[in-house]
């Protein structure tokens, strides 16, 4: 089962936070003596160091140079800007508008030629129609069953389970992860995450039905809502 992508985040925060341990120990620095080349509050160094504090971009530029080591800011800034896009809160994605969020994912989207997406509460965004609310999806669901381009499979409520549902999402090619938790979005890039969910979708793929068999489930739950 993929670890918790919130742990991915913080991980990705240790790992920026150790790189600044380690330059410091180069240079043969305390924290103090750090915090007062860099002109900061003598707690500082220790808060960003155990990962507690998020630096910025000039925080990390003055830490490198203070330890003469300059040349290693740009990555290290690389690197905390891609920690910091990680995990997204919803009410920020979602601050200029739902619009603008949607438009901004349209080119990720056009160039991705393999998608996968896993959903264990709800229809994936691609399936959903404006009658999704009422009753027109499921029905929408068995005309998506024909398209050459889709697999869409089920998951049986009952039969032998080896994998239990969780959290919703989506893998664009094998470049990038994008899970939706209830307050967040996390964003995966490292590969060897990447993989694990990859995994887990064919796992989960095994355990599916397809074809007339979906179908079946599908018309079955359209028969229960009546």
């Amino acid at each position: 089962m993929p670890a918790s992508p919130l742990s991915s985040a913080q991980e990705a925060r240790k790992a920026i936070a150790d790189r600044l341990g380690s330059i410091r120990r180069d240079a043969e620095l305390t924290g103090l003596e750090l915090a007062q080349r860099c002109g900061w509050h003598a707690s500082k160094s220790s808060r960003i160091e155990n990962a507690r504090t998020v630096p910025s971009d000039a925080d990390i530029r003055a830490w490198c140079e203070s330890c003469g080591a300059p040349e290693q800011a740009a990555d290290l800034i690389a690197a905390s800007r891609s920690a910091g896009s990680m995990y997204t809160e919803w009410k920020r994605i979602h601050r200029t508008g739902m619009r603008r969020t949607q438009e901004a994912i349209v080119p990720l989207y056009e160039r991705t030629r393999h998608m996968r997406v896993y959903c264990s509460a709800v229809v994936p965004g691609l399936l959903q129609t404006p009658a999704y609310a009422t009753a027109g999806q499921l029905s929408h669901l068995l005309t998506v069953l024909s398209l050459p381009n889709v697999s869409l499979g089920v998951l049986p409520f009952k039969g032998r389970r080896k994998l239990w549902p969780v959290e919703s999402f989506s893998i664009f090619d094998e470049t990038r992860v994008q899970v939706e938790l209830l307050s967040a979005r996390v964003i995966i890039t490292a590969p060897g995450e990447i993989s694990t969910y990859a995994k887990a979708f064919q796992d989960m793929s095994r355990m599916a039905v397809y074809g007339a068999k979906a179908r079946a489930l599908i018309t079955g739950a359209m028969d229960a809502l009546g």
